[in-house]
């Protein structure tokens, strides 16, 4: 777009240019103010050079034809532009006037011999050019010839359309419309392509959420089961064919997950006994840690019993995993609000790290070596699921004496 209006700029310069041309060549000659058999013009310019006028007189005359001629000279150029509607601007100036062969300059700067109306503000066409004028002086008493009055003129013609813009912008309206056309056609396509691009992004963001989700949460039943399998081998016990039930429905209940967008959603209901069941199934599991739970919940709440579970043991498991040899949990429900408090005396963990540990696949490493299995997933999941809730959780923690997590989730009964 910029390199055609440079060139339709050029195009109408160029026509101007052409048209003025062959009438500013003698323009000199049309005013009066020179001609080739003229000795007026050198004889002035003799006198001025003589120290016969001064040179205030000498500019005065200048100003004086460029004053007299202003109006038939915009009336022309006006004239020979009205059709196209050009708002044309000439000035024609002397440079330099140069008495030969003494090479004595006359002007101290350029002089305006002739301009029109409208006034210059930047010469789109610039014209220069240069001669030389001759005139013979001879003795008015003998009429013998006493010498030849030459002089050097350089003078330029700048030319300058006012209204170029809309002249341009007004001949190519169709082709600037189309090219603004064709590049908002582009920028919709390129947004279109971001936002399907981010939209798969999410896709793929989501699908690996769940995928991390599913792996880390069979790892627990899975674990379950195998040391209740190899318990039975051992000796059969009716607890542990329960607890066997308990993890069946839990993986019942993850490929439930996988599937929820094709059987809609499912509340499960926390009940009271859930919060004992999750610690036996923790304690059979780790039998060497002593979970210590202090339950007040005596009613059924709307809490999804999976949600409830995988954050009560992902909070234990993390105290396990990080030295704990004893586990706290408490679970209320004050006014308007659930709250579970899990408190162990594990290793602690650092100031500095407790800012990060919610993030996905952060493991707290010591001397940049991580000295515990996982995936750091989670209390990555533990965050997700309390945020769902519009819930808060609070993390303190002390070096070699333990960690405790306060939980808080609205709630109404």
């Amino acid at each position: 777009m910029y390199k055609t209006y440079q060139v339709k700029e050029r195009e109408i310069y160029r026509d101007m240019n052409n048209r003025l041309s062959s009438y500013t060549d003698d323009l000199e000659d049309k005013k009066g103010l020179k001609k080739a058999s003229d000795d007026d013009l050198q004889n002035i310019f003799a006198q001025y050079n003589d120290k016969k006028i001064t040179q205030k007189a000498f500019l005065n005359l200048f100003d004086q034809n460029r004053k007299t001629n202003q109006k038939s000279f915009s009336d022309y150029v006006d004239n020979l532009f009205k059709k196209e509607d050009y708002k044309v601007a000439v000035r024609i100036q002397y440079l330099s006037i140069v008495s030969l062969p003494t090479k004595i300059q006359l002007l101290e700067s350029p002089i305006t011999i002739f301009e029109t109306r409208n006034q210059l503000v930047k010469p789109g066409i610039t014209n220069t050019g240069r001669w030389e004028t001759t005139s013979k002086s001879t003795n008015d008493i003998n009429g013998k010839l006493e010498r030849n009055n030459s002089f050097l003129i350089k003078s330029r013609t700048d030319f300058e359309i006012l209204n170029i813009k809309s002249l341009v912008f007004k001949e190519l309206t169709f082709l600037f419309l189309s090219c603004i056309a064709i590049l908002f056609s582009v920028l919709m396509l390129y947004i279109f392509t971001v936002k399907n691009l981010i939209r798969q992004q999410k896709q793929v963001e989501v699908l690996h959420t769940v995928v991390d989700n599913i792996s880390h949460e069979f790892k627990t039943p899975i674990a379950t089961l195998k040391i209740a399998s190899k318990t039975l081998k051992k000796e059969f016990n009716p607890e542990t064919l329960h607890l066997v039930d308990r993890q069946i429905n839990r993986l019942e209940s993850l490929m439930f997950q996988l599937h929820k967008d094709e059987s809609g959603e499912k509340l499960t209901k926390t009940q009271p006994q859930d919060w004992d069941f999750f610690i036996k199934d923790l304690s059979f599991a780790h039998p060497d840690i002593l979970f210590d739970l202090k339950n007040s919940v005596d009613q059924e709440i709307l809490f999804d019993k999976n949600l409830m579970e995988t954050v009560i043991k992902n909070l234990c498991e993390n105290s396990v995993k990080y030295g704990a040899s004893e586990v706290k949990i408490e679970i209320n429900i004050p006014k308007n609000s659930l709250e579970i408090k899990v408190t162990d005396n594990g290793n602690g963990i650092e100031k500095k790290e407790l800012k990060n540990i919610f993030e996905k696949f952060y493991r707290i490493q010591s001397n940049n070596i991580h000295n515990s299995k996982g995936l750091g997933l989670g209390l990555y999941f533990v965050k997700r699921i309390i945020d769902g809730y519009n819930g808060k959780i609070d993390v303190s923690s002390l070096i070699n004496e333990g960690t405790t997590f306060k939980i808080t989730l609205p709630y109404e009964n």
